[in-house]
């Protein structure tokens, strides 16, 4: 029993990987319809006969581990002080245990706010607000407004400890777990531990919730939602374990139907002689891009971008690029076939990459001071990691994943821009990082050496040559 099976239940599809932990390989992949809105195990014996099918039997399994991100994933609204500070930090968390954030809220709740979250229907909702023994009237103030209302969800209490007990007695009647400030002290970050609870509840109350439980004879546990998952596998890569190094800072870019995902492990500290300002950056990162999907967001990405300008490089007129655009606007499931259609998609898919690349990264400026010109930097300077992987269907499908991942470097157009110089360019053209994510937690050593063993190196002219799409 050296095989293990690591089970995505996907909002479109449920898809599997079989390895072998001892010949570190894949065995095969399989995948079936997420039926989460019926049963979702007619969609997972669907994936287990296509895996069945492609192996010619199944082997006896030693783990079966799951994530998830079905029916819409972990759905999630964050409550802060100040947005710029303890809101921020409540979001950075939430994003980083790998939660879908539907709204964002600051300052003393209106009864409006109250609504908005209503008809927002999060699975989670993270309260957060003063550093410890500093303001606490707001965060209590805010407990009163929730606990009054009929919201559901659980909530993850992350604020000043001076007021945990306060808060937890005015949402009394609701499941509240309370975890560590997520700014403990003024402009200093400790979002690990409400990740760490964020995610607990997740595999306590919302595998439940959104009925994948049904499915417990075919898996051991789902341990986390689908892209903590991707963030573990993208940490484990990075960092190495045991006598094995891994591949240092690096960054991860996904762009998929409803959002463009980026992940990066790197500290981004600035450079000699450059001053951060802003609140200090998570080494592990994850930024999500809800306008820059490829399917659902695709005129979005169009409009960021320029029609014209996507058109152009594609060598279509401006009238087919609209028509291609409306295709996909009407069918989410659209694929392309013809070599216009390709190209269009490639364009698209360069275009998402850039601008969500360029958002999670930094910028720097010169700021002009009584004692001279300053230079300050505003986010992760990732100018020097060592690798960019490339996850997700539509740089897997792509005909040239070199084109879409050379649009993560730095530009000489924009200077300013803090993105990757010359690191590495590889894919993940098994859909491994979310597996190895899993397998990490029963076998690192496994987990590192299959993820090291199946990306693949972007070699020729595209690893040098940035292209100029988008």
């Amino acid at each position: 029993m050296s095989a293990a099976l690591l089970i995505d239940f996907g909002s479109t599809y449920t898809k599997l990987r079989a390895v072998d932990l001892a010949e570190r390989r894949v065995l095969g992949s399989g995948q079936g319809p997420s039926t989460v809105a019926t049963d979702i195990m007619i969609g997972m014996q669907a994936a287990l006969a296509d895996l069945e099918r492609r192996l010619g039997g199944l082997p006896a399994f030693r783990y079966r581990l799951a994530s998830s991100s079905a029916a819409g994933g972990l759905r999630m609204v964050t409550v802060g002080l100040v947005r710029e500070l303890t809101a921020e930090a409540a979001r950075r968390a939430a994003l980083g245990a790998g939660a879908k954030l539907v709204g964002t809220f600051a300052y003393r709740l209106t009864a409006s706010d109250i609504n908005a979250i209503h008809e927002l229907a999060p699975d989670i909702l993270l309260l957060a607000g003063g550093t410890d023994g500093g303001n606490s009237e707001v965060v209590i103030a805010n407990a009163r407004r929730l606990g009054a209302t009929g919201l559901a969800c659980p909530v993850v209490y992350a604020g000043n400890r001076a007021a945990a007990e306060d808060a937890c007695a005015a949402l009394a009647g609701k499941t509240v777990i309370v975890a560590g400030n997520v700014m403990p002290e003024f402009n200093v970050l400790d979002i690990e531990p409400a990740r760490a609870a964020i995610r607990q509840v997740f595999i306590d109350r919302i595998v439940r919730a959104k009925g994948i439980d049904r499915a417990q004879s075919a898996f051991d546990a789902v341990l986390m939602p689908t892209p903590a998952a991707v963030m573990e596998g993208a940490r484990l890569l990075a960092d190495g374990i045991g006598g094995r190094g891994g591949l240092g800072p690096l960054v991860v870019v996904d762009p998929g139907g409803a959002t463009t995902d980026v992940h990066s492990v790197a500290d981004g500290a600035p450079a000699a002689n450059v001053v951060a300002v802003g609140l200090p950056e998570p080494r592990i990162k994850r930024t999500v891009e809800g306008d820059l999907g490829m399917r659902h967001n695709a005129a979005t990405i169009a409009d960021v971008a320029g029609l014209e300008r996507l058109a152009g490089e594609t060598g279509l007129s401006a009238g087919r690029a609209t028509a291609l655009l409306d295709s996909v606007a009407r069918d989410v499931g659209w694929l392309p076939r013809t070599a216009e259609e390709i190209a269009f998609e490639q364009a698209l898919a360069c275009a998402a990459v850039k601008h969500a690349v360029a958002r999670h990264c930094g910028t720097i400026e010169t700021v002009h001071t009584v004692h001279g010109p300053v230079t300050v930097q505003h986010g992760k300077d990732l100018s020097h990691v060592n690798a960019v992987i490339g996850t997700g269907g539509a740089i897997v499908a792509s005909p040239n994943p070199g084109g879409i991942l050379a649009m993560t470097l730095a530009d000489p157009l924009e200077p300013l821009s803090l993105r990757p110089a010359a690191p590495r360019l590889l894919l993940d053209r098994h859909y491994l990082l979310y597996a190895c994510g899993l397998l990490n937690t029963v076998d690192p050593q496994a987990a590192l050496e299959l993820a090291l063993a199946h990306l693949e190196p972007i070699a020729g002219e595209n690893t040098h040559e940035r292209t100029r799409r988008a």
